[in-house]
């Protein structure tokens, strides 16, 4: 008897802790997207269709959102931005906003403890608001999808995309201030690398050219005794860009050549393909 009853104690047990494992409907979601020099983290939960009406439905127009489903959907900036013209401290915030046919409200709020909208609404904690346009996409975006796309060195767009409906909020990160602010100290005491990445950053970012040609040619210097054909391309794109095309094809020939003996194809292709734009 002492048995049984231990047997049917255990059962219950076993059933009690057991539990049932199956999908969520609305799936959570992580994104991690480096812009410039700043790290973007989006925590959300994803809807479907399932042949709803989405906005003016299921999402009402005028109303608040959660933006997604469950908990509330999170955005961490690792460095202060700007949205909608305004400054942005680096930190984690609450997405939320309200869709209207034409416009949606988007806003970040500095408490992201919330489950869905808060019950009470506190404007103090708004960092900021923004009304962006509507675009209307010629397919159906099945899952309710944000999104870091358009990505610069200066920011990129934070997109919302469910049905056919398309929402882009621009975004600014402090890129030039960093960059620069590095480049700068490391001036100091530079290494070859150092050189190469700051006439590599003046060049893409159209800043002083003389610099940048200053910075490549030390770094070309530096690393004479071993030729590298990455730093060679980089400064022939220097040159080009100062309008010194015959000396931008004899390295760029360079660093083909080198390229050639590395095996590496895609440097190979880069430079014959450049000497023969600036040959015209």
């Amino acid at each position: 008897m002492k048995k049984l009853l231990l047997a049917c104690f255990l059962a219950a047990g076993i059933s009690v802790q057991a539990q049932i494992e199956t999908p969520q409907p609305s799936p959570s979601a992580k994104l991690e997207q480096k812009v410039g020099l700043t790290d973007v983290t989006v925590e959300y939960s994803r809807p479907a269709m399932r042949g709803r009406k989405i906005f003016g439905d299921l999402v009402p127009y005028g109303e608040m959102w959660r933006t997604g489903a469950n908990a509330n959907t999170k955005i961490t900036f690792s460095d202060d931005v700007t949205i909608g013209g305004k400054a942005v401290k680096a930190g984690t915030y609450a997405i939320f906003t309200t869709p209207n046919a034409n416009t949606w409200d988007v806003v970040l709020y500095n408490d992201a403890s919330n489950w869905g909208t808060p019950r009470n609404w506190d404007d103090s904690k708004v960092v900021v608001k923004t009304t962006v346009s509507v675009n209307k996409l010629p397919y159906a975006t099945e899952s309710f999808t944000i999104d870091v796309a358009n990505i610069s060195n200066g920011g990129a767009d934070l997109e919302f995309k469910w049905d056919k409906v398309l929402v882009i909020v621009p975004f600014a990160v402090p890129t030039d201030k960093k960059a620069t602010a590095s480049i700068e100290k490391m001036m100091a005491g530079p290494q070859a690398g150092d050189y190469f990445s700051a006439a590599r950053y003046y060049l893409e970012e159209g800043k002083d050219m003389d610099k940048a040609k200053m910075w490549i040619d030390k770094a070309i210097e530096m690393t004479s005794d071993n030729p590298r054909f990455w730093y060679l391309r980089q400064q022939s794109l220097v040159y080009a860009k100062m309008g010194k095309k015959a000396e931008a094809i004899n390295i760029a020939k360079q660093s083909m050549e080198l390229a050639e003996k590395a095996g590496n194809k895609d440097y190979v292709k880069m430079n014959k393909d450049s000497i023969k734009e600036w040959s015209k």
